[in-house]
């Protein structure tokens, strides 16, 4: 695209026309963006196109990329996908997104997601689920499942997601489409709403391999405003694609294909893995033992940052805010109903505290008061050291199995999830089943490691997109992108 733009055969502005076209006519089937930028999308399209003539342009120029609801930009809203922040308008821009303009990348618009990135499927969120555009009758994964929507339905180049447990790879798997996390602290998380803040990441989803590289590079670097973000420098990560995977070491884990692993998908994976084998990759039997306890460990810990990061929504400062004359009434009313009974009201809640419970329980869904109410729990007193304390250290134990595992390989690879997407509101009732459609994915943010998801093909029975993860150590991510980019060429006959 950047180089027909460079040899005047294309605009940025007839580029952005026409994915404004596939967006109408595709978005309230498939709801994957919330906010559509179209005239501001066209002006920047126009400026993009000048500076491209001019030999001016950034690295980025003409890229249409569209952002996660939880990743903030100036002067838009940023609702979270949910009801808490439905009119919350940012007053700066993320990092992520400052080092996009930066680049003269054109911002078409706001993805929806799972509400405060809780959940796997994008049904939680407070505007509407998001649909597959392989079948929209199924989810597209979540919790940046408007993310991974909009590239598969040709809405836009690429998008930024988030990754807590999944989020950015797990949707990618289920829509056909890349996906990559980065390790922790490579992507400044400044401007990312928070979940769980030791385990946000924010990333790339892509068409290609080598896009989601191009992204990482100029997303990647330290960021004064995120202490958390490394100095290491950045690394040609695009360049990566290109190369042969002779001599890769791809560790196979035991504890990724047994039980669980839908048998087509299983199959199908095995298949990419042996042909890389076949063109020089070498493959290493693996174990990585505390694999079994990673989805409670994660749903400890998690759970425990997000009570910790959504007590700030409160109604007072920002957020929604429930009537406040209609809690002081219903008080009042209550009072003198007790009273005039000759009961005791020195029990009751005052005014203020009314209003941050009526508030909070009218501004967040169901999956966001679950998980608060759970990470709540496993901090309390006389739990702490038997839940979050007990997590914390088994957090470790994880990520030491990783190191030890990388002694030994260069990659490891496994299944993005069990199996292809499930149908919308198959697992809404059953909050665990929809949780362990994670179980692959949240062993890398446990552990701090980038982990990438490229398309292994298509399902040999429904015919649904299925996903092969990669992850590496921690900034190693031109691994990742050599070997993602070899199952691409697989996949679509190029090698």
């Amino acid at each position: 695209m950047r180089q027909l733009l460079e040899n005047g055969e294309q605009s940025a502005e007839e580029n952005v026309s026409r994915f404004l076209t596939n967006i109408e006519a595709q978005n309230d089937t498939l709801h994957a963006f919330t906010q559509v930028y179209t005239d501001a999308a066209l002006k920047r399209a126009a400026e993009v196109d000048q500076k491209i003539k001019a030999g001016r342009g950034g690295k980025l120029a003409g890229a249409v990329i569209g952002i996660k609801e939880a990743i903030v930009q100036r002067g838009e809203k940023a609702t979270a996908g949910s009801r808490m922040l439905e009119n919350f308008e940012s007053v700066y821009d993320a990092t992520a997104v400052r080092r996009l303009l930066d680049e003269d990348a054109i911002i078409i618009g706001r993805m929806n997601m799972d509400e405060f990135a809780m959940g796997s499927s994008t049904e939680n969120s407070a505007f509407g689920p998001t649909r597959n555009p392989h079948d929209t009758e199924r989810v597209p994964g979540g919790s940046s499942g408007g993310s991974a929507a909009a590239v598969a339905a040709d809405m836009c180049h690429a998008t930024l997601g988030s990754d807590t447990g999944g989020s950015i790879r797990q949707p990618a798997s289920f829509c056909g489409v890349t996906g990559l996390r980065p390790t922790y602290g490579r992507v400044s998380r400044y401007g990312l709403i928070a979940y769980a803040s030791s385990f946000d990441s924010i990333g790339p989803l892509t068409r290609t391999v080598e896009d989601a590289g191009l992204i990482l590079e100029v997303l990647a670097g330290h960021d004064v405003h995120d202490a958390t973000s490394s100095a290491r420098e950045v690394e040609d990560y695009a360049q990566a694609a290109g190369q042969s995977v002779e001599g890769l070491r791809i560790g196979l884990p035991e504890e990724y294909f047994g039980d669980g692993l839908e048998a087509e998908t299983g199959k199908l994976v095995r298949k990419r893995i042996e042909e890389l084998e076949a063109r020089g990759a070498i493959v290493v039997p693996l174990t990585l033992p505390h694999t079994k306890v990673a989805i409670a460990t994660y749903y400890i810990l998690a759970t425990a940052e997000a009570s910790s990061n959504l007590a700030r929504y409160d109604g007072i400062r920002y957020g929604h805010r429930a009537d406040q004359k209609k809690v002081a009434q219903d008080l009042a009313a209550e009072k003198k109903a007790i009273q005039d009974a000759g009961g005791d009201i020195s029990e009751l809640d005052s005014a203020l505290i009314r209003l941050y419970k009526q508030s909070r329980t009218e501004g967040f869904g169901t999956e966001v008061k679950r998980r608060i109410m759970l990470g709540t729990y496993v901090l309390s007193a006389g739990y702490y050291d038997a839940y979050y304390g007990k997590a914390q250290r088994i957090r470790r134990l994880i990520q030491n199995d990783f190191i030890q595992a990388f002694n030994k390989c260069d990659v490891i690879v496994s299944p993005t999830s069990p199996g292809t997407a499930f149908r919308i509101g198959e697992k809404t009732d059953d909050p665990l089943q929809m949780y362990l459609s994670d179980i692959y994915t949240i062993s890398a943010n446990l552990a701090g490691i980038p982990a990438i998801s490229v398309p292994a093909g298509k399902h040999a029975t429904d015919g649904l997109p299925v996903g092969i993860q990669f992850m590496a150590p921690h900034f190693a991510e031109k691994q990742l992108i050599r070997a993602a980019a070899a199952v691409e060429r697989l996949v679509r006959g190029a090698d």
